[in-house]
């Protein structure tokens, strides 16, 4: 595979404000949106993604605010999710400038959602988010979950992203829950399995830690790796990131 591995920052927002925890609570605040993401711009971040981890009706007009602000401010590529459940919040979501769109809940719910959003924007702008944890008695030894981890849907998350990949998703996003936030690692056995299944993108989520986590989870098969805690307080920086890939021998912009 010689496209280059992108790096993205991944913005948790709640209430107007990102916020970031471990296995999803003790949340912190993390700053404003768009002044983080315009710092991310210019240190050379590949992609933005940007979760409204409240998701709630009172949130979504904050969302809609916020998308169209940081779209004004950036020039890469901004993925958003969080609560999106219809063809129609696809559609205000790209209108406000988002690139692409990241499902979860929704689309577990009804699979054939996946087909309807690719069929009228295309499969680029369908990022299929699958949080995943370890879990016995899955073919694959790992469940989807929803609800920040906290509630199984009672899939295998392998087989769930092999028939979103059928249906039309673009890419997977792949959270690995029990590594959410702890900052130990990716889990490679996760995208090793995941990679081995489908042929779109796999973007690696949850576990960054150090700068020497990165190369591991794209020789695992990676082909974005995304990080929230180790970039917003000032552990990582994007380029450092991006000279350890490199020095693996991985190609980044």
């Amino acid at each position: 595979m010689s496209l280059s591995v992108r790096v993205i920052p991944c913005l948790d927002v709640d209430g107007g404000r990102v916020v970031k925890g471990i296995n999803f609570s003790e949340l912190r605040d993390a700053g404003d949106p768009v002044e983080l993401a315009k710092v991310y711009d210019a240190e050379g971040a590949d992609e933005l993604t940007f979760l409204d981890i409240s998701a709630s009706h009172e949130g979504r007009a904050t969302t809609m605010e916020i998308v169209s602000r940081t779209a004004e401010q950036v020039f890469i590529p901004l993925t958003v999710g969080g609560g999106v459940s219809s063809v129609e919040d696809v559609d205000r979501l790209l209108r406000a400038g988002a690139d692409k769109v990241a499902m979860n809940t929704a689309a577990l719910r009804r699979p054939e959602l996946v087909a309807e959003v690719a069929d009228r924007f295309g499969n680029q702008v369908l990022v299929l988010s699958v949080d995943a944890r370890r879990a016995a008695g899955t073919d694959s030894g790992f469940e989807v979950t929803t609800h920040g981890g906290r509630q199984s849907a009672g899939r295998d998350a392998v087989a769930w992203a092999v028939e979103a990949a059928a249906l039309g998703a673009g890419e997977i996003l792949l959270n690995a829950m029990d590594a959410d936030g702890t900052q130990d690692g990716f889990d490679l056995e996760l995208i090793r399995l995941v990679r081995a299944a489908v042929s779109i993108p796999v973007i690696a989520s949850g576990g960054a830690g150090r700068v020497e986590h990165f190369a591991p989870a794209v020789d695992a098969g990676a082909d974005a790796v995304l990080a929230a805690t180790v970039f917003h307080f000032g552990t990582l920086r994007i380029g450092e990131v991006k000279d350890a890939l490199r020095s693996a021998g991985h190609p980044i912009r």
